[in-house]
């Protein structure tokens, strides 16, 4: 008897992500956030993950792993926010569902935010390691908040690797 694997639509995210993530270093934050933004906000993506918020500050959960790069969903709750921080690596995300924003920060004072926007479900942000990229993600809505991450590093170097926090 043939059997038929069937594709669910967060394998086909994880297979877009693989392919972009092999293109050109140049291009790949960007590259991978247009995969994440075709993907999020779609009906279904997460049906088969628990991905629980955390109480004291924003959850992460580990959705896969490829060469060079770690998939991760960041559930927030209302009110929640990362620290300022640039990352040693490159990096990109979208929001699934919910909204954030992101600010940026003035690299010689990190605690002022130059700019800001708010990013909704389908939308996203990439970039590549900067230390002069500064930046914070928050949830200042009344609702969870739905974010899934690309970085440049394995997961299990995010905690060393990944984030230079500024504040």
């Amino acid at each position: 008897m043939n059997h038929i694997a069937v594709r669910t639509p967060l394998d086909s995210l994880f297979a877009g992500i693989a392919a972009a993530a092999r293109g050109p270093l140049a291009s790949r934050p960007a590259d991978v956030s247009a995969v994440l933004r075709a993907f999020a906000g779609s009906d279904g993506l997460f049906d088969a993950m628990d991905c629980p918020c955390g109480e004291a500050s924003y959850a992460r959960h580990r959705l896969a792993e490829g060469t060079g790069h770690a998939v991760l969903a960041l559930v927030w709750r209302p009110g929640q926010m990362s620290p300022v921080h640039a990352h040693r690596a490159w990096c990109a995300l979208a929001v699934h569902e919910g909204t954030l924003v992101e600010t940026f920060h003035d690299p010689e004072d990190p605690a002022r935010p130059l700019s800001a926007r708010l990013l909704g479900p389908g939308q996203g942000s990439a970039a590549p390691a900067d230390p002069r990229l500064l930046h914070r993600l928050a949830n200042l809505s009344g609702r969870t908040a739905l974010s899934i991450h690309v970085y440049g590093v394995a997961f299990d170097q995010l905690g060393t690797e990944l984030n230079d926090i500024r504040g």
